[in-house]
């Protein structure tokens, strides 16, 4: 790892090829702005659009020696993606955020920031200071699904879904190699394992505005993916193994 890089941000892209070009030229003003050494990193999950050329066309053409670009064929998922941005990452801090624009990335430096007194530091939606646009049924189905793996893994957090999280790198280089979920679940994989494991977790506010849906196959699969994680956490004490 490299001397001098302090933040890392992954962005994990998959048929974004409409807004990549927004997120990256977000994401490099507010970074800019910090005075950090820093680098964005764009892992293209297999889109079958045009966001890997935009993103290289990008690093090109603006001379961006911070920006970097991994990519590979098949859309793997997004713990695949978070794996392989991870393995190209040089920052002592890590930040993960959702290219899709949802997710606003003003606050990443307040994040960055909470790190100097947590081990992870992780967005929230139903933290009273969050500005959150999303639909009734969305609504419905987030608190749902939180309250559900609070009872079956025990995790304290309120949220784990929303795509705004930053880790001093000790925590990921211990538990990367531990997750098992490639999709749907693979944030509350990473959240709950963190909490068994002890690190210190806070939850911060986002501003967050959500459109998609979930369709009832993504529901059922992450239901799947829940059920195992929670097996794999208290019966097979997996992620707490040295």
């Amino acid at each position: 790892m490299k001397e001098g890089v302090d933040v890392s941000i992954i962005l994990c892209a998959y048929n974004e090829g409409n807004v990549i070009l927004d997120s990256i030229g977000k994401v490099d003003d507010i970074m800019m702005k910090t005075g950090w050494d820093y680098e964005i990193l764009v892992v293209d999950d297999g889109s079958l659009d045009d966001t890997r050329q935009k993103a290289i066309r990008c690093r090109d053409e603006r001379n961006k020696g911070c920006l970097k670009i991994v990519g590979y064929e098949r859309n793997m998922g997004k713990g695949t993606a978070i794996r392989a941005g991870f393995a190209h990452a040089e920052g002592r801090f890590i930040v993960l955020i959702d290219s899709d624009l949802d997710v606003d990335p003003e606050l990443i430096p307040s994040y960055v920031e909470a790190l100097k007194a947590n081990d992870i530091a992780v967005a929230s939606k139903w933290n009273p200071k969050s500005h959150t646009t999303m639909t009734s049924k969305r609504k419905v189905l987030s608190f749902g699904f939180n309250a559900l793996s609070r009872l079956l893994t025990g995790i304290r957090l309120n949220d784990t879904q929303t795509g705004l999280k930053a880790f001093r790198r000790k925590v990921l280089e211990r538990m990367v190699p531990k997750l098992v979920v490639n999709r749907y679940a693979f944030d509350l994989e990473l959240m709950s394992a963190c909490n068994h494991c002890g690190f210190k977790i806070v939850e911060l506010p986002v501003n967050v505005h959500v459109e998609s849906m979930v369709s009832f196959k993504e529901i059922l699969r992450m239901a799947l993916d829940m059920c195992r994680v929670a097996y794999r956490l208290r019966v097979l004490k997996h992620y707490q193994r040295s």
